[in-house]
């Protein structure tokens, strides 16, 4: 019987284990965006002030910021679609890198706003298809290594 007791107790934890977390962003995906309206809506909203987009020039706005943060452009990972959305609704859940303290955040604040009263799904959908369109992924370049001989 204790035999049992020792083999139920781990698949019992191995279940446990197997499901998923309530905040697990699986599944998650906004309607397909429209990059073109995206790309007019990163100009109407004035992200030009702050933000370059690799492969696209922008007019820029009169109270344009010294510090601008580069989007797009070639990456050695993957900048995925979960990620651009977060960004986006939440710019303080991480911060750009490359970037001084002072031209990116205020305390542990993000100096860019937050647009979630102001967007509706579709023009979130059209941003995040506009931004994704300019990301690449770099081939990483292997060390060639010759047989020893």
């Amino acid at each position: 019987m204790r035999l049992l007791v020792i083999p139920m107790a781990l698949v019992t934890l191995a279940a446990c284990g197997c499901a998923p977390d309530p905040k697990s962003g699986k599944g998650f995906s906004l309607p397909e965006g429209d990059p073109v309206r995206g790309q007019q809506l990163f100009s109407d909203l004035q992200c030009t002030a702050c933000h370059t987009v690799d492969g696209v020039q922008f007019e820029q706005p009169e109270n344009s910021e010294q510090k601008m943060v580069a989007l797009g452009g070639e990456k050695f990972s993957v900048v995925t679609y979960g990620e651009l959305v977060t960004s986006i609704i939440n710019p303080s859940h991480r911060f750009a890198l490359g970037y001084s303290d002072t031209d990116i955040k205020t305390g542990d604040k993000s100096k860019m706003r937050t647009y979630n009263d102001e967007l509706t799904i579709s023009q979130l959908s059209d941003l995040v298809s506009f931004l994704e369109s300019h990301y690449k992924v770099r081939e990483y370049e292997s060390t060639q290594y010759y047989p020893y001989y």
